[in-house]
């Protein structure tokens, strides 16, 4: 498992360096992240939500399990959140505690968990499920606590932005074919054209992030402590937490170790997004993501190691 995880993350962090490439010797550049974004957030990642459902077989216990992991990684986040809020409530007026705490709960769980996942489970499909309805229950919270995490002003929740967006939209059409078995008569070519398009959400994000890396000073990114903080909370302490819980129910292993794998995904590249839209955090919230995606090669094998 410590294998597995290890080249996959590296796999992961190799599409980077086009990206990084491109962008330093001017065939790519910044400004051409927002339309990579907008493909790869209304295209890609409905296409990788529908294709995961279609590939799963219909049973009432998929069912199940589905509905009881979006609700336990709801709660888990909004508890881990609760509890860094309370620790650093002294702080929040600070925009590096603020993105710290929410930095700390959001994570990379579709573009850079699900393949992840998935190579761990290869005989357990409804891992890639449980990746997209984390992405779902997560996006909950991104319009909400999020968006107050990195501006500190609460006119800036959105409920309406929380419901509806493309991880919940693909998740509401998704599910309901999944229940009508689309997976079976839906034809061939459709299927793997959706799946397709799915894959490429992972190389395309990390293109972005390579691209984004390459437009900050190095020196910044490895020697800023607070920013180390924040990684070791998102990728050790909450995997860890969120694993724990789980552990305290009966719950099959498989749901144990796709909790713990999704909790330990780097900082969520929506974070920036957040920042960017609003002008507030925005070279913090970019040292988050892009350090803690470098270092996930280092905590997701040795989480891996959990993994029996």
């Amino acid at each position: 498992m410590f294998q597995i995880a290890f080249f996959n993350v590296l796999l992961s962090l190799l599409y980077m360096i086009p990206g990084y490439v491109f962008c330093k010797i001017k065939k790519a550049a910044p400004e051409h992240l927002s339309t990579m974004s907008y493909i790869l957030i209304y295209f890609c990642s409905p296409c990788m939500v529908l294709a995961s459902f279609l590939q799963l077989p219909r049973s009432k216990e998929n069912v199940w399990y589905m509905m009881l992991f979006f609700a336990f990684s709801l709660l888990i986040q909004v508890l881990f959140f609760l509890l860094l809020f309370l620790i650093l409530r002294k702080k929040q007026e600070n925009d590096v505690y603020r993105i710290m705490n929410v930095g700390a709960m959001l994570g990379n769980v579709g573009f850079f968990g699900l393949p992840l996942i998935r190579a761990l489970f290869p005989e357990n499909p409804e891992v890639a499920c449980y990746s997209c309805i984390f992405v779902t229950s997560m996006n909950l919270l991104v319009f909400t606590v999020g968006v107050y995490g990195v501006t500190g002003e609460k006119k800036y929740i959105s409920v309406k932005n929380a419901l509806i967006n493309p991880a919940s939209v693909a998740f509401l059409i998704a599910f309901p074919l999944y229940l009508l078995n689309a997976g079976e008569w839906c034809p061939k070519f459709l299927l793997n054209g959706i799946d397709i398009v799915g894959k490429m959400t992972t190389p395309l994000c990390m293109l972005i992030l390579g691209i984004r890396l390459a437009t900050i000073e190095l020196k910044k990114l490895f020697t800023n402590g607070g920013i180390y903080i924040a990684c070791a909370l998102k990728l050790l302490v909450f995997p860890l937490f969120g694993y724990g819980i789980s552990l305290l129910f009966p719950l099959p292993d498989t749901f144990r170790y796709s909790v713990l794998i999704l909790c330990g995904t780097p900082c969520a590249s929506v974070l920036l997004g957040m920042a960017e839209m609003h002008g507030k955090g925005m070279d913090k919230a970019a040292n988050c993501i892009l350090l803690s995606t470098l270092l996930s090669i280092l905590t997701l094998p040795l989480l891996a190691l959990l993994i029996r």
